[in-house]
């Protein structure tokens, strides 16, 4: 991800001119539906029973019609957002192809939509595909509750292009691409007064030489309200913005995308969020480690605490940074992969760590913190991480957890190809904060990238209630849980799951009133509730008093009332054995509305803890639009009299890389009885859980050493309904297996808790392509291309490209922390899905992965000159071998068909025909054969037909003419044709200079056109993007385009007068060329630019330059005419005209 870049947006002025809204109870108006960011929600009537039954499912399905330009449809990846209007609640869409939607919440129909702008083409960045084929609105916006307006931003083209006429192969070019900032109103999608907003050309606060350039720049994270401002975060595309921060524009620093997550705020003057990987190195690996307090301008693998300003700025005041954050920039491992979250403080706080935010990265390691005192860089003991606790997990996490703070506190982490895991928090014997891996979802998440963020809802905040839901890309992909894990430390249970195609990756779903919405990435908004209501009012839950395991409570007296006319049928409870009923009516019971009956429940538990289950009443109803069953939640508490202990989870497994750091976990010891527990003792063993047993090492501050584990506030005693965490570290110096089993003997009963670790050596990657001709491999060797060899016109030719983990045999999986395909991307090169070799894929050792890549070379005239076709992949691995680029190419020939035995081929540089137009042979071949006419022509029949002559062509279908010579073509800007298979821009001169030519150009990469004179009004003049085909011959440079000229004079030399006149390609400017002078001063910003004609036509957009300075490849703008000095390294042009409105 590129540079870190935050803007906000001042609303005030919008607070006093818009009628009175309020936001409705069940809403939702932000991402994750508030600004800690929690993944936690409890307003939206989820019932479990009713969430379980069968009446909950699919209530609709919403098509949205949008398909640009005919390039697909379009697709959702900011979260839908729910608001009320009136008594009516609503869904509002914004997609990728800059469409607006307002749909009935309950309806899923398209009251009001509109289109905002055409949208901006993924073929414009160079590969990068994450999004494609259009990028509009991807930002989560936010809705302001008193206003109504609908914030939000959209990516698209300068206004000359907003009439969508160019496609991915005719692209108006990334830098003409804009950014606008949005104020809708949500009650007809109309503008707010002053709106949009331009945030192209911003000049940052905090470095006056840099500047937001739209073309370049992402904004993925969910949009951030804090009083009268909007908080927006930026990257780049895959990598490339370098903007923000005072560190030289060249540097690539960490940008703010969070996988699409909102940024964070706490209500009381704090902003947090997240960073990806940068290379500015202010803080190296062996450098002095930096206190939070004092965070450095470069804030890269970074989690960020901003303090916000009464005036709406911000001000860095606090940072964390992992320990081996250089090595993460190497790995692409960003640690901003998943939002900064803020943990309710009610149930996630301990008296030294009273505020805790928690982050996820691609390294896979999950790090708590305090977020009064983020940790700095390198502050923990022995250089490591100051954090709270970190935990590594099996792979890389993208998507934000989800939160229950009931039962005393969980948190869900999803992992990318493993179990979603649940995480219990307690305070240890210090007051700091522990967090126990104690259960996990049966299931395993998706193994390529784009699992969804977590959330939990509660049915108003109730006690057993908690349900977590994730969507996944492959299997189910909406799955809901229970919240609470088992007792007994199983898995989580599964209550529902459905399947739909194209979910959205790192999806939010939303949520309204009952009902879960689903965005998806091909034009479908899917709406998951209940379209019924209850017909018997049971005044649901009970409540038992507490009671000891093996006791029976007294009796609670069920009583239900009918809300319509209906039969009763069974009643009978579901779930565990903990509860039961007697005294039940006579069934079937016929019922009118307002009819009662009743019936007795016992709590009868035979576990400790909170338990609860439901009690079904299955009804027959006369009236449409009623379930068939009403829940009765039954809910108590119960205890044991004497010690009983308790170890959770029963098994901590740890994965880890030797050299890594070490990974830390908890397990739980707990007395869930009321009286003391007393441990007798707490034995060890590395063979078996029935030993032989050996003595640990203890060290000087009470720790237990076992090989590579260290176990660490072990109790004797604990007391009633207490809990001890026991923490464990695992820290391999040796690749391997590793295994500690530990029985505790007690009062209250022993209990077994089993420790693995497995640490591997570092993984090595092969990188391998199939060779064209033959079955051999084909090793990656950096600057060198992987070749599709010729591909005949009319055909495809499929190759396998493969990746191996050479690692020996100890060796950690090979992940795939970066992989950018070729997938859906313009030309005849690419990958065949964008599943195979995906982003999070891991490679055991000794193993390899593979993807196949095609080369569809299309229908073409015979003899026609051979034409290429490119693709790159961009990779990056958890392997020390740094981020590479994999460029693939072809040769696309076509058929050749020769004249006669005493014509050279077609290929040849005199007798390529399909290049001139048929006048051009026509106007020497009436005397000599005329015009056949065939209403079956084909080439062949022509040749054929031509037989003795060195030219012939065809036209209108059935038209055949012979010539044995070309006339110039009067319609070219430039009439003389000269090919080379080896073009570069030299040799295209120095065939013009032999010819006296004052003009020459080329075009198709391998073509160069020249003549004394120069038809401007035969070639209207194109964007400078137009020409975007390599030099054969030199492939840092530019040979023209598919019909576009890249126009020279001779010689190749700045005027000697500095009297040259040049106007931009659109007209707005008009420049004197300055060849060999500077400006002093007036610098407004530094940019790329392939020549110096993009220099001047960049400037030619922003009415603020006033001068350019061109050196290289960089462009320098001046806003003002400074004193002009003497340079020859420089081109410079000063601009002496402008159209009206520029």
């Amino acid at each position: 991800m590129a540079s870190l870049l935050l803007i906000g947006v001042a609303i005030l002025q919008l607070l006093f001119t818009s009628s009175v809204h309020a936001v409705g109870k069940t809403d939702t108006i932000t991402w994750g539906g508030g600004n800690s960011r929690t993944g936690y929600e409890t307003n939206h009537n989820m019932d479990p029973a009713i969430v379980g039954s069968a009446d909950f499912g699919r209530i609709w399905t919403a098509s949205l019609p949008g398909n640009f330009n005919g390039l697909g449809r379009e697709q959702i990846f900011a979260s839908p957002l729910v608001y009320t209007i009136g008594s009516t609640q609503y869904v509002f869409i914004a997609t990728t192809q800059n469409n607006i939607y307002k749909l009935n919440a309950k309806t899923g129909e398209i009251v009001a939509r509109r289109n905002l702008h055409v949208p901006f083409l993924t073929a414009e960045l160079d590969g990068c595909v994450d999004i494609n084929p259009t990028i509009g609105i991807t930002g989560t916006g936010v809705i302001d509750p008193d206003t109504g307006l609908w914030y939000f931003t959209a990516k698209t083209y300068a206004d000359q292009f907003q009439n969508g006429n160019f496609s991915p192969s005719n692209r108006p070019g990334r830098r003409n691409g804009r950014y606008y900032f949005h104020a809708i109103d949500t009650a007809d999608l109309s503008e707010a007064a002053g709106f949009p907003t331009l945030i192209d050309g911003t000049i940052f606060r905090n470095n006056d030489r840099r500047m937001f350039l739209g073309g370049d720049s992402h904004q993925r994270p969910g949009l951030l309200q804090v009083g009268d401002y909007i908080y927006t975060g930026w990257a780049g595309h895959c990598a490339f913005a370098t903007q923000a921060g005072p560190e030289p524009n060249t540097v690539e620093g960490g940008g703010v995308w969070m996988s699409g997550g909102g940024l964070a705020y706490d209500g009381a003057g704090s902003m947090y969020f997240s960073t990806g990987n940068g290379y500015a190195g202010q803080l190296p690996a062996s450098g002095r480690p930096v206190q939070g307090r004092n965070p450095p301008s470069a804030l890269e693998e970074a989690v960020v605490n901003l303090r916000v300003g009464e005036d709406g700025i911000l001000k860095p005041v606090d940072f964390f940074m992992p320990w081996e954050k250089v090595q993460l920039d190497g790995a692409d491992k960003d640690l901003g992969t998943t939002p900064f979250q803020l943990l309710p403080q009610d149930t996630f706080s301990c008296p030294n760590d009273r505020r805790i935010g928690m982050v996820t990265g691609k390294s896979g390691k999950t790090y708590w913190l305090n977020i009064d005192n983020l940790g700095g860089y390198q502050m923990g003991p022995d250089r490591l991480d100051d954090a709270i606790q970190v935990t590594q997990n099996e792979n890389a996490v993208f998507a934000g957890a989800g939160v229950l703070p009931l039962g005393g506190g969980y948190v869900y982490v999803t992992v990318t190809g493993y179990q979603t895991k649940a995480f219990k928090f307690s305070c240890n014997e210090a007051g700091r904060a522990v967090f126990t891996h104690v259960s996990q979802t049966p299931e395993n998440n998706a193994g390529i990238l784009g699992t969804g963020h977590g959330t939990v809802t509660t049915l108003d905040g109730r006690e057993g209630s908690g349900l977590l839901w994730t969507t996944d890309r492959e299997g189910q992909n909406l799955r809901i849980y229970e919240a609470m894990p088992p007792a007994d430390g199983g898995n989580l249970k599964l209550i529902k799951a459905f399947n739909f195609p194209d979910v959205t990756k790192f999806a939010k779903m939303s949520f309204g009133d009952g009902i879960a919405y689903i965005p998806t990435t091909n034009g479908v908004l899917h709406a998951y509730g209940s379209p019924v209501s209850l017909p018997l009012n049971c005044s649901s839950p009970y409540d038992f008093p507490q009671t000891p395991i093996g006791n029976t409570s007294t009796v609670l007296r069920i009583s239900c009332k009918a809300n319509i006319r209906t039969t009763l049928g069974q009643l009978g409870v579901s779930g565990n054995p903990n509860f039961r009923i007697d005294g039940l009516p006579n069934t079937p019971l016929s019922l009118n509305t307002g009819d009662t009956f009743s019936f007795n429940a016992y709590f009868v538990p035979k576990t400790v803890g909170l338990l609860s289950s439901d009690v079904l009443a299955n009804t027959s109803n006369a009236v449409a639009g009623f379930s068939s069953s009403t829940p009765i939640t039954l809910r108590g508490n119960a205890t044991s009299a004497t010690p009983l202990l308790a170890i959770s989870p029963g098994v901590v497994s740890f994965t880890s890389m030797v050299g890594s750091g070490p990974s830390s976990n908890s397990a739980f010891f707990r007395n869930n009885g009321d009286s003391l527990l007393t441990l007798r003792n707490v034995s060890y063993s590395i063979r078996s859980e029935s030993g032989p047993w050996i003595t640990p090492n203890v060290t000087s501050d009470g720790r237990a050493q076992v090989g590579p584990f260290t176990f660490s506030n072990v109790p004797t005693t604990i007391a009633a309904n207490g809990q001890a965490v026991v923490g464990i570290t695992y820290n391999p110096t040796q690749a391997g297996n590793h295994a500690v089993y530990i029985k505790a003997f007690s009062d209250g009963g022993n209990r077994i808790l089993d420790v693995f670790g497995t640490a591997g050596s570092a993984p090595v990657a092969v990188v391998e392509f199939q060779s064209p001709t033959n079955s051999t491999w084909l090793p990656y060797t950096p600057g060198q291309n992987f070749s599709f060899g010729e591909v005949l016109q009319g055909t495809t030719r499929n190759l396998v490209l493969r990746i191996t983990n050479n690692g020996s045999d100890t060796a950690s999986p090979l992940g795939l922390t970066i992989s950018k395909p070729p997938f859906g991307v313009p030309g005849i090169v690419g990958a065949v899905n964008n599943v195979d070799l995906a982003e999070g894929t891991l490679i055991p050792a000794g193993q390899n992965r593979n993807a196949t890549l095609y080369c569809a070379a299309g229908e073409s005239q015979v003899n026609v000159q051979d034409s290429k076709g490119s693709a790159k992949w961009t990779f990056n691995t958890n392997s020390d071998g740094g981020k590479f680029e994999l460029h693939f190419d072809s040769r696309f020939i076509s058929t050749v068909s020769t004249m006669s035995s005493t014509t050279t081929s077609s290929r040849s540089s005199s007798t390529t025909a399909s290049s001139s137009s048929s006048s051009t042979i026509r106007t020497t071949t009436t005397t000599a054969v005329g015009r056949t006419t065939n209403a079956n022509m084909t080439n062949e029949l022509c040749q054929k037909t031509c037989q003795g002559f060195q030219f012939f062509a065809t036209e209108y279908a059935n038209e055949c003419y012979c010539g044995r010579s070309l006339q110039p073509d009067s319609r070219r800007a430039l009439a003389n044709m000269f090919t080379n298979t080896n073009m570069t821009v030299p040799a295209c001169a120095a065939e013009a200079q032999k010819q006296n030519s004052t003009w020459f150009g080329l075009e198709y990469a391998e073509e160069c056109f020249h003549g004394k004179t120069f038809s401007s009004t035969t070639s209207p003049q194109l964007s400078q993007t137009k020409c975007d085909m390599p030099c054969p011959g030199n492939s840092t440079t530019w040979c023209g385009g598919a019909a576009a000229l890249q126009m020279y004079r001779l010689p190749l030399a700045c005027p000697t007068d500095n009297s040259t006149m040049w106007n931009s390609y659109n007209g707005t400017a008009k420049f004197e060329v300055q060849c060999g002078m500077d400006r002093t001063g007036g610098s407004a910003g530094r940019w790329t630019a392939r020549t110096f004609e993009e220099c001047l036509n960049a400037c030619a957009m922003d009415e603020r330059c006033k001068s350019v300075a061109y050196r290289g490849n960089d462009c320098y703008w001046k806003s003002q005419l400074g004193t002009i000095v003497s340079d020859d390294a420089i081109r410079g042009a000063t601009v002496v005209e402008r159209s009206e409105g520029v």
